[in-house]
């Protein structure tokens, strides 16, 4: 994780002689035994909650994962939700918690992630963009995309779909299939993974972001497309809608459901990229000033300090 590796510049780690120890939700856990050698010892313990299973996404005992999550979340002195969903979601499967905590939504580095210059504007069809490690349980993100491009192609906007990341070979072959057989196999490319130096420019070269992905929790994915200037076309679920805001993008209602994924309804879809492309200059301004305001590294990493730096002090 990026802004781990960054955390860690300014709060190097120390396998021994350690002041407080940093919990990841999503990273293996320690067992019930340590947590409890950490509380005897007095050691503060700060978690970071991204998401929960369920049956909606995950295929295999999401209870007995739950459980092992429920351990560190309820042992910590002090939570970092990553969104308002994701503190609903633990407050549901995690169960109800004693102890302090605060939204702090992912970060990004708006220094890296830049809009493209003035006077850089590319040349032919309107770009949506869509990245990700994409496996075959994630195909309904590129599909709908691709359904809805067809009729957004239809309508008479000039426009492609480039997908960037790792996509499952056969996924890729599916979606392409599928967008000859709507008439615009020519609009849909992949250009395969990439590394974190090179994605300012993947997004850079893109005119909108789309996020189809249900109930994400706090995608960096979309921090980076609004920070880079990218006005954002979502799925109304998840922790999206809080990072977009009111004027960053449009949303595409789904319904809330933990029992199976939900995507828009491709007409819905091709009407939030119509709205988006239309109105692209100003979203973009909004999506930057926004990321800017409110997603910079550099609030992400104050805030951490001074829960860090209150924890020790509180203990020492």
């Amino acid at each position: 994780m990026v802004k781990v590796k960054r955390l860690q510049e300014f709060f190097p780690e120390y396998r021994q002689g350690y002041s407080l120890v940093y919990l990841l939700s999503n990273a293996p856990y320690l067992p019930p035994f340590a947590l409890s050698v950490l509380k005897h010892r007095g050691i503060p313990m700060v978690h970071n909650q991204n998401g929960v299973f369920y049956p909606g996404w995950f295929e295999g005992d999401w209870a007995r994962e739950n459980r092992k999550m429920a351990d560190s979340y309820h042992a910590a002195d002090y939570i970092f939700w990553q969104s308002e969903f994701c503190r609903r979601c633990a407050d549901r499967f995690l169960g109800d918690r004693d102890g302090e905590g605060e939204i702090l939504f992912n970060a990004i580095d708006t220094g890296r992630f830049t809009p493209r210059s003035r006077g850089d504007e590319h040349e032919g069809p309107f770009v949506f963009l869509l990245t990700g490690k994409i496996g075959r349980h994630l195909a309904y993100r590129i599909d709908g995309c691709v359904d809805a491009l067809a009729e957004v192609t239809r309508a008479g906007l000039e426009a492609k779909l480039v997908v960037a990341g790792w996509v499952d070979p056969e996924v890729v072959s599916h979606a392409c299939r599928r967008a000859e057989k709507a008439g615009i196999g020519e609009n849909l490319s992949f250009t395969g993974a990439y590394t974190q130096e090179q994605a300012p420019g993947i997004y850079q070269s893109a005119d909108a972001y789309l996020m189809t992905k249900h109930n994400d929790p706090c995608p960096n994915t979309v921090l980076e497309a609004m920070s880079s200037g990218l006005p954002i076309v979502y799925s109304h679920s998840g922790g999206v809608p809080e990072l977009v805001g009111p004027d960053a993008g449009v949303g595409v209602w789904v319904e809330e459901d933990f029992e199976r994924h939900h995507e828009p309804e491709s007409s819905a879809l091709a009407d939030a990229m119509l709205q988006v492309a239309e109105r692209q200059p100003v979203m973009s301004d909004h999506a930057r000033k926004r990321a800017v305001a409110r997603f910079d590294i550099e609030h992400w990493i104050e805030r951490h300090s001074v829960v860090f730096n209150r924890l020790v002090k509180e203990r020492s």
